[in-house]
């Protein structure tokens, strides 16, 4: 009853942060870091986590909410609600990262867990798949600025988008390059 804590989106200009807790039962084969796997691979582990998960949750930490906190404190935030809202209560919560989640359960926090820990990993694969969607669809929103591609992450095209269109709903306006474009108003 050990839950995995990851997240996926804490460096993107737009879009959610999206936090994932997971207990496994057993551990399915081929488990990794998730930005070590290809979307293909992600993909099809994703049933396969799911299905030999004691429980799991997904929570999605809006931009609006990442501007009031700060992307740090958004992060943990989410981490604790994904903890919450898992089915069963885990005895001891393991968290990728430096930095452990306000919990009265046991938590610790280890480097580089995503790629040492099973459960860990599934947290990881699971956030990065849900967000991903999310991203996708949030593309059919606003197909100029190319989220099916960036996933909103600060590439030459998002920021040359940014630059063109200036930020949309889903941008995150406390971020430098955000901030700046929506200070220029200079939208070609």
């Amino acid at each position: 009853m050990i839950a995995g804590v990851d997240e996926a989106g804490r460096g993107p200009l737009a879009g959610p942060v999206t936090v994932a807790a997971v207990i496994l039962k057993t551990i399915p084969a081929g488990l990794n870091d998730s930005k070590k796997l290809s979307e293909a691979k992600r993909l099809a582990l994703l049933p396969a986590i799911k299905a030999a998960a004691v429980s799991w949750s997904v929570v999605d930490v809006s931009p609006k909410e990442i501007d009031a906190r700060n992307i740090l404190q958004a992060t943990l935030w989410g981490m604790q609600q994904a903890v919450l809202q898992l089915k069963k209560t885990p005895q001891e919560v393991l968290v990728d990262g430096n930095r452990e989640p306000n919990l009265v359960i046991p938590c610790r926090a280890i480097v580089g867990g995503d790629g040492l820990v099973a459960c860990i990993s599934a947290a990881s694969i699971i956030a990065k798949c849900h967000r991903d969607a999310l991203m996708q669809a949030a593309h059919l929103q606003f197909p100029q600025y190319g989220f099916h591609q960036h996933k909103g992450y600060p590439t030459r095209a998002h920021m040359t988008a940014l630059q063109r269109y200036g930020p949309c709903d889903i941008h995150r306006r406390s971020f430098a390059p955000v901030k700046a474009a929506q200070q220029s108003g200079l939208f070609l």
